[in-house]
């Protein structure tokens, strides 16, 4: 899979991008890193700087970038509700009108373009495990819409800009990811669990703690894109990208504490308006299209990021 592109990551300094990023180098490519620095973060990528075929640029995707490159992967948007919710309005448009610039930018230069969707397309859904041609259970008007809503709309776009340009597009919807990089106080289950367990606070299960979700590591994440971007033209998406392997809240939050050595006692919140109370990949069309299967068990990936979070908590 080793190729000399030139490839733009947008949101390439945040947790997934940095990822991205790194493995993009190791390929052979020269990789043009775009970020905003609202969730990103350049200690992610400050193993990269000295790479020459690295480049880091401060841009906001909500207005045009002038480049010229082989490839885009846009992976820009603030990812948990903590920091999507925080500024929504921002958020839909880093979505949608960053779509816009982004899919404008790739019919320019002819790039094949790749949009870092998300499971959340498909709300608090009814239909379990997902599969692709499902439509969602999604609230317009919830405070999780800006997200979930402004991913629809990119998908809407994408497929458009396929329609009417015949563009070369990517589209994958991402399920719960993990590892190292994550922030700390970004709001998500397994991070909030790491970091509370570390320090032996509380750890907090909203609801009853049975609501379901699959965690897919990193690794196994970034080798789902890069397959899903080097597959045929007739490989479009939206494909699910994620682990199949399903755990309650509780389940985690258990498996957390028992190999952190923590004393955290489980503490139950009210469950958040909108939060899905199961979320589980079918993955099939990903194994049938790329080969793809995640290799990660939990336990194994939940030490790595464990350690991690033991080094900066």
């Amino acid at each position: 899979m080793a190729s000399n592109k030139r490839i733009l990551v947008t949101g390439g300094a945040g947790f997934l991008g940095s990822h991205l990023c790194a493995r993009l180098l190791e390929l052979g490519n020269e990789v043009l890193c775009v970020d905003n620095f609202y969730t990103g973060s350049r200690d992610n990528i400050l193993p990269l700087l000295d790479n020459p075929r690295f480049e880091l640029e401060r841009h906001d995707i909500t207005f045009p970038l002038y480049v010229e490159v082989d490839e885009i992967y846009n992976l820009a948007c603030p990812a948990s509700p903590i920091h999507y919710q925080n500024n929504p309005v921002q958020t839909t448009k880093t979505s949608v009108h960053g779509a816009i610039n982004m899919l404008g930018l790739a019919k320019r230069t002819g790039a094949r373009i790749f949009q870092a969707s998300t499971s959340e397309v498909y709300g608090d859904p009814s239909v379990h495990p997902q599969t692709e041609d499902y439509h969602g259970n999604v609230s317009t008007t919830g405070p999780r819409a800006c997200y979930d809503e402004g991913k629809r709309c990119a998908e809407t776009l994408f497929f458009d800009y396929l329609r009417q340009h015949n563009l070369s597009i990517r589209v994958a919807r991402i399920f719960n990811t993990y590892g190292p990089k994550m922030l700390p106080d970004d709001g998500r289950v397994v991070s909030n669990f790491i970091v509370q367990a570390l320090k032996g606070q509380p750890i907090t299960v909203y609801g009853d703690g049975k609501q379901t979700r699959s965690f897919c590591y990193v690794d196994d994440l970034i080798e789902g894109f890069l397959r899903l971007m080097a597959a045929p033209d007739d490989v479009t998406g939206p494909m699910n990208l994620g682990n199949p392997d399903e755990f309650t809240i509780r389940e985690l939050a258990e498996k957390i504490i028992h190999m952190t050595g923590s004393t955290s006692e489980l503490v139950e919140k009210p469950l958040p308006m909108d939060d899905p109370m199961q979320r589980c990949p079918d993955i099939s069309l990903a194994e049938k299209s790329l080969g793809w299967r995640p290799a990660v068990k939990l336990d194994e990936g939940l030490e790595k990021t464990i350690a991690y979070f033991r080094g900066i908590v």
